[in-house]
């Protein structure tokens, strides 16, 4: 789906009123009626509505969806934040609608008589801020947010929840907690992106009447994943295992042996053709009792049986004859795994997928990364890109992932809810998947080995990425269904996926 930001929600609005000549004030009066409607559906016979509204074109909405719900009958109370008098020409109209209707316009004074109000409601509509604020909440809107949380009432937004940065999800000081957010012509990156998109309740996309090759010609760089925007494609009945790819795994150590294991399972889960693991010579034999699918692979190791610099031949001949290569799930950290993994960079020339320890072995040195011969795949999460010098104390998660991806040339999967990847030319997307059940140790090396086997598979690579990490969440999600959110394990995760991809191609 694609998003866009705030400034474009603008100058499309503005283009539609000023150059085709389409009056903001029906625009503002289709949204109106999108807000209401919505509030209907969640009355009882007799129940009350509070309409919190700001001066802008946001609280025109909620003062339109009022004059609506007032002429149906329905009792109406709406609050004004902030100064009337700054009010736009075409909330005026709106409030012109609802006085003629016995309606009226309430200066918002904090309470006990209107707390008692508000608590007695059915639905509350936010309608103080829309995509366009910038500064934190304050004052009386910061005091309404509070009241309006404070509820039991089904919450309303327009176009956002009051509070959250429409373009990165921040939260600007506190925001409003919505059970519905009802946007208009297209969803914005905040609706997505956390915290802001746990704010937002469940997201309702509504035509106001900008048109639709206004809209269909946006341009965007950012785009949230559903099944619709996967790309799998379907098998030939002639292929062989070598058709879908050789994939090199350097994982593990001594101590260390779930995480190789996942990923090899997860990578021919995922429909990969071969799968071999590169793991320290100590721990061969228990990979290679693991393992039956997958063919495991001793290597040189140094004293504390983590992978050494001697292995570098061998693993760089395997590399050669593969089709990507996922390198850092259990590895461990060492001098020799970071010249190993470097070296691997220089010289392989099928993609190579880092996580975990992969990660790690970069994290002091990422010019490397723009030394590379090949497609670099970064798969971090928060922790391993803080050091990696991932600065996300702007709370734009989007802009900085953004920004690394296109600094090193990678593709970034920035890990945690909603999964963000970046690619090297700026484009963003948002993965919709998953749940606090895959909250757990080993999930991330099911991801690498997803991904590996995707890209393996010569799917182009952006697609690749996409798909697996939207899959990933997916069969997350059907654990969840079927297990509970509490009793998700990694191989759990690995054994959906099937039912997920099945899931997907049924749609199709």
């Amino acid at each position: 789906m694609k998003l866009c930001y705030s400034t474009q929600m603008r100058e499309m609005d503005r283009y539609t009123i000023e150059d085709l000549g389409i009056q903001g004030a029906a625009l503002m009066l289709n949204a109106a009626a999108h807000i209401a409607d919505t509030a209907m559906g969640h009355l009882t016979p007799g129940g009350r509505v509070a309409v919190f509204c700001g001066p802008g074109n946001n609280g025109g909405d909620g003062i339109g969806a009022s004059a609506i719900l007032t002429k149906m009958g329905v009792a109406v109370r709406v609050f004004m934040v902030g100064n009337e008098e700054r009010m736009t020409s075409d909330s005026k109209e709106m409030l012109r609608r609802l006085t003629a209707l016995g309606g009226r316009l309430e200066r918002f004074i904090e309470s006990g008589e209107l707390v008692e109000y508000v608590h007695s409601c059915d639905v509350i509509i936010d309608a103080l801020f829309g995509v366009g604020l910038n500064t934190d909440l304050r004052g009386d809107a910061l005091s309404a947010a509070g009241i309006i949380n404070a509820s039991n009432a089904v919450v309303i937004s327009a176009d956002i929840p009051s509070g959250v940065n429409a373009d990165t999800g921040a939260i600007m000081g506190d925001a409003v907690n919505a059970d519905i957010t009802v946007t208009f012509s297209l969803a914005k990156p905040g609706h997505f992106i956390e915290p802001g998109c746990i704010r937002c309740g469940e997201l309702r996309v509504c035509d106001i009447g900008v048109p639709r090759e206004i809209i269909d010609g946006a341009a965007s760089d950012v785009y949230s994943v559903t099944s619709d925007s996967l790309y799998l494609p379907k098998r030939k009945p002639d292929s062989h295992k070598g058709d879908y790819g050789r994939c090199l795994i350097l994982a593990g150590s001594v101590g260390y042996t779930g995480a190789p294991a996942l990923c090899a399972r997860a990578a021919s889960r995922m429909g990969a053709g071969l799968v071999f693991l590169g793991v320290p010579e100590p721990i061969y034999h228990i990979m290679a009792v693991k393992l039956e699918e997958e063919m495991p692979f001793p290597l040189p190791c140094d004293r504390e049986g983590r992978l050494g610099q001697a292995a570098a031949d061998e693993l760089l001949r395997r590399a050669t004859e593969c089709d990507v290569c996922l390198v850092g799930p259990g590895l461990g950290r060492s001098l020799e795994i970071t010249e190993l993994v470097t070296s691997l960079i220089h010289e392989a020339k099928a993609p190579i997928v880092l996580d975990a320890d992969g990660l790690n072995a970069i994290a002091d040195n990422l010019n490397v990364l723009g030394e590379a011969s090949c497609p670099m795949v970064l798969t971090p999460h928060l922790g391993e890109f803080a050091r990696m010098g991932g600065e996300l104390s702007s709370g734009d998660r989007l802009g900085t992932a953004r920004d690394f991806a296109q600094k090193h040339g990678c593709i970034l999967v920035l890990k945690g809810h909603r999964t963000i990847t970046a690619l090297p030319d700026g484009t963003v997307y948002i993965n919709t998947t998953g749940s606090p059940a895959m909250a757990k140790g080993g999930s991330g090396d099911v991801l690498a080995g997803m991904i590996a086997a995707l890209i393996g598979q010569k799917i182009p690579i952006n697609d690749a990425v996409v798909a697996a990490v939207y899959i990933h969440g997916l069969a997350g999600d059907m654990c969840a269904a079927e297990y509970g959110e509490y009793s998700v394990t990694a191989s759990d995760i690995i054994g959906m996926i099937p039912k997920a991809i099945l899931s997907l191609q049924r749609r199709e």
